[in-house]
């Protein structure tokens, strides 16, 4: 059911009352501004308000590399646009609540956003905590661009659900073709308890089979309550031209350990985009070529992703990661689509500023070239773009 307040003018301390409480509750109004006719009539509002991006990552835990990325990216790119004007006068704002990568604390964060008057959304940054805040957005009729959240499912759930990232099984896929080009024998890795590694790892297996290469590879596997030593995953495929990892750079970094320990140091490790972050977690210890899918290379001397590294860099005093250039576009695209909706009121309801900025993405001429590549959206919200393949260095 659809969150709706209701007004009455009845009497003038009942109205007063009315309003008071839609402040302290948000209304998913964003704006500063008195309410003035929609973009959609001939009245033109006035200038000024903002409107209110909400999200939910994982600023604290394991996983917190990716969730302050996608803050610092997304909050740089607000901070831009602003300068620039904003939209026509109006600011944009954005509002991230850490979820700890946890589905519940998710939900309780969506919660507290819409109160505060969320109308749109960068979703969660995780695919476990996004499928939980995607299902309250789907029936609040909420727009979500995630940036990152590559679970399949999580675009099925509603109309006003899209990703800026690929998904899981398009990784999988990827990953498949380029290792049995190069390598005879695959070992591979993957986590039983994890929706994001069991995706990856599907789309790996299902484009092995169509490639009639299911006897060239060999899997070992680890689950949530048995993630700390790969010891015995590493032994029993050292004799593998190459191991792939598709999970989070935090146990990566535990295999890449324990191949140092084992004097594997040869043997190549392949990852997918959860691996961007393990260079902050290894040392000159680990000698093994690491290779990853990522939307961001930052040695590209693209003058557009050029710029976004050194202002990055400079700003945050790190490079950035993948994670903090899909936030970044996530900001772009919302805004590109807000300006081709033309919107410029900043009191729209969430559900009217969602449908118009859906209306947008799904009209199958709209596209925006970003720092993570040229990208178009289908109506069922998955996003077309390029993988790249990168070696860390």
């Amino acid at each position: 059911m659809k969150r709706t307040k209701l007004f009455t003018a009845i009497f003038a301390i009942v109205m007063v009352v009315a309003m008071l409480a839609m402040t302290a509750c948000g209304g998913n109004k964003g704006g500063d501004t008195p309410a003035p006719a929609g973009s959609g009539s001939g009245e033109a509002p006035a200038a000024g308000g903002k409107i209110i991006i909400g999200a939910t990552g994982p600023l604290t835990g394991d996983a917190s590399s990716y969730g302050i990325s996608v803050n610092q990216g997304a909050q740089m790119a607000v901070d831009e646009i602003n300068a620039a004007g904003g939209l026509n006068g109006i600011m944009l704002e954005l509002q991230m609540k850490d979820d700890k990568a946890a589905a519940t604390d998710a939900a309780s964060a969506y919660d507290q956003l819409f109160d505060a008057g969320m109308q749109l959304s960068m979703g969660s940054v995780t695919s476990g905590a996004c499928d939980a805040f995607a299902q309250r957005a789907t029936a609040d009729g909420l727009f979500v661009l995630t940036p990152s959240a590559s679970q399949q499912s999580i675009i099925e759930q509603g109309d006003t659900i899209f990703r800026l990232c690929f998904s899981d099984p398009e990784q999988g896929a990827l990953a498949a073709r380029d290792l049995s080009e190069k390598y005879a024998k695959i070992g591979v890795i993957y986590d039983t308890s994890d929706t994001y590694s069991t995706g990856l790892y599907e789309g790996f297996v299902a484009q092995m089979e169509e490639l009639g290469k299911q006897d060239a590879y060999v899997t070992r596997t680890f689950d949530q309550d048995n993630k700390k030593d790969f010891s015995a995953q590493v032994e029993a495929l050292k004799d593998c031209d190459v191991i792939f990892c598709p999970f989070y750079y935090t146990e990566a970094s535990l295999v890449c350990k324990a191949c140092a320990n084992k004097g594997l140091n040869d043997i190549p490790i392949y990852g997918c985009d959860g691996l961007d972050g393990l260079a902050a977690l290894i040392d000159d210890t680990i000698k093994n070529p690491i290779t990853y899918i990522t939307p961001l290379d930052v040695t590209s001397t693209d003058a557009k992703v050029k710029k976004f590294v050194d202002d990055y860099s400079a700003k945050f005093g790190a490079t950035p990661d993948q994670f903090a250039a899909d936030g970044y576009d996530v900001i772009y695209v919302i805004f590109e689509a807000l300006k081709a909706a033309g919107v410029n009121d900043a009191n729209m309801s969430a559900e009217d500023m969602s449908a118009a900025v859906v209306g947008i993405l799904t009209n199958g001429s709209f596209s925006y070239t970003g720092i993570t590549g040229q990208m178009q959206w289908t109506k069922e919200g998955a996003c077309d773009k390029i993988l790249n393949i990168v070696q860390l260095q």
